[in-house]
């Protein structure tokens, strides 16, 4: 009498950050633990290891989780907004990313574990692969997976670039530090880009 087959589990490894490097499928990077303090990122099967954003960003990203939470609890058309969270792991379709900050809007319920976020929001870090990894690879995944829209936050140059993915055609729009942004998914909200950015700058050059 032949027997079914055995399901063989996926390892659950433990990683930090002297695991950068190493092989990993997304099975093995979802079921593992991290040791805290640093950033993981699963790239083309390469486990990424990065430090934790600088105060510029944590700073400025705080800040803008107050001011939607402020919007959600307050405003008439708060409960467009359904959830935000920093640092987030967004699962793309072959890699995972984190993201600073994400948004859920429009759903009416929480969301569940696989739905992909409504908005993503990235503080861009110094450096030339930073730059690239959040302009061009995170943008492409992003739009792979649904995201409507993704805002690119940019100190060094004091704008925010807002892509607009849609199934027709997409937009770009470049947001100067002097002016506003709204979009229709939260009605009401408008970022405060500037007040962002000057969070972002009262830390020093040092700390970039």
């Amino acid at each position: 009498m032949s027997q079914a087959p055995t399901k063989t589990k996926t390892r659950r490894l433990r990683l930090g950050p002297r695991s950068a490097g190493v092989l990993l499928t997304t099975e093995e990077f979802d079921r593992a633990r991290f040791v805290e303090g640093w950033r993981y990122e699963l790239i083309n099967e390469v486990l990424v290891v990065s430090p934790i954003p600088s105060l510029n960003e944590r700073d400025p990203n705080e800040e803008l989780g107050h001011s939607l939470r402020a919007y959600q609890e307050s405003h008439p058309h708060g409960s467009a907004l359904d959830a935000t969270i920093g640092e987030e792991t967004i699962e793309t379709k072959k890699n995972r990313r984190r993201a600073d900050r994400v948004i859920w809007a429009g759903l009416g319920h929480l969301p569940g574990p696989h739905e992909p976020p409504t908005i993503i929001i990235e503080l861009v870090s110094k450096g030339k692969i930073n730059r690239e990894r959040d302009y061009v690879a995170k943008r492409a995944e992003y739009r792979e997976i649904g995201v409507k829209e993704y805002w690119i936050i940019d100190r060094f140059s004091r704008t925010m670039t807002v892509c607009l993915f849609a199934a027709e055609r997409d937009q770009e729009l470049v947001i100067a530090a002097d002016q506003t942004y709204a979009t229709t998914l939260l009605p009401g909200y408008e970022l405060p880009l500037r007040r962002l950015l000057e969070l972002a700058e009262r830390w020093g050059k040092k700390r970039k």
